[in-house]
């Protein structure tokens, strides 16, 4: 059955050059002013052109954000700005005011801790949504609310008609709020919540990750579910007429008429925002840098010929993206290669002919090309080997030498010798043999081969002899390897299994005579029998070569729990520390894990009593590391995913403590939550993980080593977790820069773990 559908096809309007990357975001201010956030760090207005009502031109470049900006927001004009004021969110975690007269900085908005994903205008009141996972208002340039949204990143915030507000998250949910209320939540969509909308007398729409879009009642019913996209979806935009639009990942805008797909309009690259204006015209935002305009009306529709150099560029553009043979079509030698023999008998050589990739045998006996066929790539479109000059190997990799040169390309199988392939790349590109070593290195690190040893009897092609590695062993083949990674996966946990113990016992001592002699609190105070005993729990601690026959008595724990509850909280770290290394010991573990998992969970007791109002950092230091040490235990594995969001945002502020120490067990139990929440496949726990390392990872005064373990957690959840994606679009990529430009050389070399998983496939 065929749904007839009225519908007026749209055609391309013009097309909008001026930003130098990514286009992210679309604001329309009115049918003849629009605003356009990109990577370029700009954001740029452009007016209808006066001459030409087709055309919009420039008309301002708004700068001031150092980070790629993204969404944006109007809010309209009243007497005292004439043209409104444009709203901005960046990576850069600002939101900033613009005065559309002069396109000047009106206000800079500084609350978020990480990238501001969304905003929106509610009355004149600017709310903003952040990966930090809060959403804030501010008014009249001060922050007057922040709340807790959701327990993953937000993407996406919306002002309703009806009053409320509308946010989207990586936790896959949209939750209804009422000031910071929130009334409902609304579930049904498998991957995160990218863009919000209203749909005029219905409700409002959502766009998600997981490729569809769907339409909400207020009451939480789902009252259509659009899918067509066939990746991410980023955007939807609806219109009075009812016509809905969205933009993906899969390169198309569609729109969308009574949930039926009625159009699909081709970019040249991934379609990050789209909206329409009120004329019912469309704008949409690409990855070319280009913004585009899309009309249904005849008198402002694009001549013949901008529209056949648009068809040209797609036509050129999926040529360029077309695989053949593991290469991109346009890449291919042309038949001529052919005019070339052979250099054994059976090798392969992949040509273009037209647009197709066609296969030819080399005849040695003969001294011929023989046809084999045309080469078609798998389901996916990626073939099991790449090609280079028409031959296939196991890889072919771009080599940058630097000094403005050009990118190379260097061929290599699995079974050759990599001095020789080096060798014979060097002399082919004419580039010094001085090289050798270092392209050597190149081609074991991203083949993946560290275990390859020098086969002695190779003799070098050009000199004869033999080549000398130091410190190698022999054998005969290279052995074959995932890519090769320094750092990550991290598999087990760390823990803090150090103990200074009599300076614990004195200082515990000190306070107990402290206790005795203040009458407010000497009941509190420990008898002489307890600190006795407390004695006795810390000389079995000591005898770490008998853990496995030693035992702690049930009073043991009760005594130490006892001194945690009643003892005031200045007082109470020297016991956190006799608990942190209890819970490394196995029976002393199976003993505490008893007063956990009963009702009142004194675990979590401790959490509060530490982190409320001026929490002290012996006290927030301690009480981490018996967290971090917890781990280590798989009795405690359960409590801890369960607890998870409890216990990283009772220490989120941990990151930017000026104290290392703190710093360092901060970043510790990350990377421990890192390890366990892969092993549990805890989507929702590694990205609230993934979101607190980022933190760490971006903050400049964060200690090496912190930052050390943070880019370890980040590499381990891409590698192995479920968050790669999630990762990518919170470009995790310039972290990955910066890490490689960091004078330590560990950081260097996570840094360049990251980057090899980001370009994995």
């Amino acid at each position: 059955m065929v749904m007839d559908i009225d519908f007026n096809e749209y055609k391309l309007r013009c097309q909008l050059h001026g930003h130098e990357d990514d286009v992210r975001g679309i604001c329309v201010c009115n049918d003849d002013n629009i605003a356009t956030s990109s990577r370029d760090r700009t954001i740029r207005v452009w007016s209808v052109d006066p001459s030409d009502k087709r055309l919009y031109t420039s008309s301002k470049i708004l700068l001031g954000h150092t980070s790629f900006v993204g969404p944006l927001a109007w809010i309209p004009q009243n007497e005292e700005f004439p043209q409104g004021r444009l709203v901005s969110g960046s990576m850069d975690t600002f939101v900033i005011v613009w005065n559309l007269i002069n396109g000047e900085n009106i206000q800079t908005l500084k609350g978020h801790k990480m990238q501001v994903t969304a905003v929106t205008i509610d009355n004149e009141d600017i709310v903003s949504a952040s990966v930090d996972q809060t959403l804030k208002r501010w008014r009249n340039g001060q922050l007057v609310e922040s709340w807790e949204a959701h327990q993953s990143p937000l993407q996406a915030v919306l002002k309703l008609p009806s009053g409320e507000l509308v946010s989207g998250s990586s936790d896959t949910t949209l939750k209804l709020w009422k000031g910071k209320t929130s009334l409902r939540t609304f579930a049904g969509h498998t991957d995160t919540v990218r863009g919000l909308a209203v749909m005029p007398d219905l409700g409002f729409l959502s766009a998600s990750h997981d490729g569809s879009i769907r339409l909400w009642a207020l009451s939480g019913e789902v009252l259509l579910e659009m899918v067509g996209h066939t990746s991410i979806v980023y955007s939807v935009d609806a219109h009075t007429s009812g016509l809905i639009v969205s933009g993906s990942e899969d390169r198309h805008a569609k729109i969308w008429k009574d949930g039926v797909c009625v159009q699909s309009l081709e970019h040249p690259g991934c379609v990050w925002d789209a909206k329409f204006l009120e004329s019912g015209d469309i704008v949409t935002a690409c990855s070319d840098g280009v913004v585009r305009v899309w009309t249904v009306r005849d008198g402002v529709i694009a001549d013949q010929m901008e529209i056949d150099a648009y068809d040209s560029q797609l036509s050129q553009y999926k040529l360029s993206r077309k695989k053949v043979g593991g290469m991109n079509l346009s890449e291919l030698p042309g038949l001529d290669a052919l005019t070339l023999p052979g250099t054994s008998d059976g090798q392969t050589k992949v040509v273009r002919e037209g647009d197709n990739g066609v296969a030819y045998a080399w005849n040695m006996k003969e001294q011929r090309w023989d046809k084999i066929g045309e080469v078609v790539d798998g389901p996916d479109g990626v073939a099991d080997r790449p090609t280079f000059d028409g031959v296939q190997y196991d890889y072919v990799f771009d080599v940058d030498i630097g000094d403005g040169e050009p990118i190379r390309k260097l061929p290599y199988n699995r079974s050759d010798n990599p001095y020789d392939a080096a060798d014979k790349w060097l002399v082919r590109e004419n580039l010094p043999l001085a090289y050798r070593q270092q392209i050597v290195e190149f081609i074991l690190q991203n083949s993946g081969q560290k275990d390859f040893s020098f086969n002695p009897s190779f003799r070098d092609p050009f000199t004869g002899a033999n080549a000398y590695v130091p410190g190698q062993a022999s054998h005969t083949a290279a052995t074959p390897a995932k890519p090769l990674y320094k750092h990550i996966p991290k598999k087990g946990v760390l823990v803090f299994d150090v103990a200074q113990y009599d300076g614990i016992l004195k200082k515990l001592t000190e306070f107990n005579n402290t206790l005795q002699s203040d009458s407010v609190n000497s009941d509190k105070c420990l008898t002489e029998g307890e600190v006795s005993r407390v004695g006795t729990i810390v000389k079995i601690l000591k005898d770490t070569s008998h853990y496995h026959s030693t035992n702690f008595a049930d009073m043991d724990i009760a005594l130490l729990l006892k001194v945690l509850q009643a003892w005031p909280p200045g007082m109470m770290f020297p016991a956190t520390d006799i608990v942190r290394m209890l819970v490394l010991h196995p029976h002393g573990a199976s003993l505490l894990i008893k007063h956990v998992e009963n009702q009142n969970d004194l675990l979590l007791d401790l959490i509060k009593k530490v982190t409320e109002d001026s929490a002290l950092p012996a006290n927030l230091l301690t009480t981490v590391r018996v967290l971090v040490n917890l781990f280590k235990n798989s009795s405690f594995h359960y409590w801890l995913q369960s607890h998870h969001s409890q216990i990283l945002d009772a220490f989120s502020s941990c990151y930017s403590s000026p104290n290392k120490n703190l710093q360092l067990a901060y970043s510790t139990l990350l990377l421990n939550y890192a390890v366990l929440l892969i092993e549990k496949k805890d989507q929702e726990g590694q990205s609230q993980v993934l979101s607190a390392v980022l933190q760490v990872a971006e903050e400049e005064a964060a200690d090496v080593d912190s930052k050390f373990r943070s880019l370890v957690a980040i590499g381990s959840l891409m590698l192995e977790g479920l968050v790669k994606k999630i990762a990518i679009d919170f470009d995790v990529e310039s972290i990955a820069k910066a890490a490689k430009a960091s004078k330590e050389a560990r950081i260097v070399e996570v840094g360049s773990d990251i980057d090899l998983v980001i370009r994995q496939p």
